[in-house]
């Protein structure tokens, strides 16, 4: 008998909820990045925008939810699917940014810098298809399935 449990008791209580801490945030910040990252690198390789990513992201960024210890409930849904938005945004903002910095003989981050939000938004118009908006769309809808 340890603190007034016994064995049978001690098995059945609830184990203490996680808290979110620094950790998390950064668990979160550097999975989204990593995975950024590997998105606009993967779609210049290719040719292509790869809106299909979207479905590894929301996995990747539930993975880092819940390896950060964030606790279940609507606020991690909320935090996944606002992650899983964001490295779309970011990934088709490099993706966009490196084709053209290219062209006019800019390197990725300079031309990330230079890129106007309303050119940015015709040149992701033009380049993702209906496929990928549908890709895109599923890939928030999976985040939040994952990390309810």
């Amino acid at each position: 008998m340890l603190c007034g449990l016994t064995t049978s008791e001690r098995s059945m209580s609830p184990p203490a909820p996680a808290r979110t801490t620094w950790f998390s945030w950064l668990l979160l910040l550097l999975g989204a990045a990593g995975f950024t990252a590997v998105w606009v690198l993967a779609s210049l390789y290719t040719g292509r925008q790869l809106g299909w990513m979207a479905l590894l992201g929301a996995l990747d960024i539930a993975l880092m939810l819940r390896l950060g210890g964030w606790r279940p409930g609507n606020g991690r849904m909320l935090a996944a699917m606002i992650a899983t938005a964001a490295v779309v945004v970011v990934a088709n903002w490099g993706i966009t940014a490196t084709q053209l910095g290219v062209m006019l003989g800019l390197g990725p981050v300079d031309s990330a810098l230079r890129l106007g939000w309303h050119h940015a938004w015709i040149l992701i118009q033009l380049a993702n298809s209906a496929m990928d908006a549908a890709w895109i769309a599923l890939g928030l809808l999976l985040s939040a399935w994952l990390s309810r």
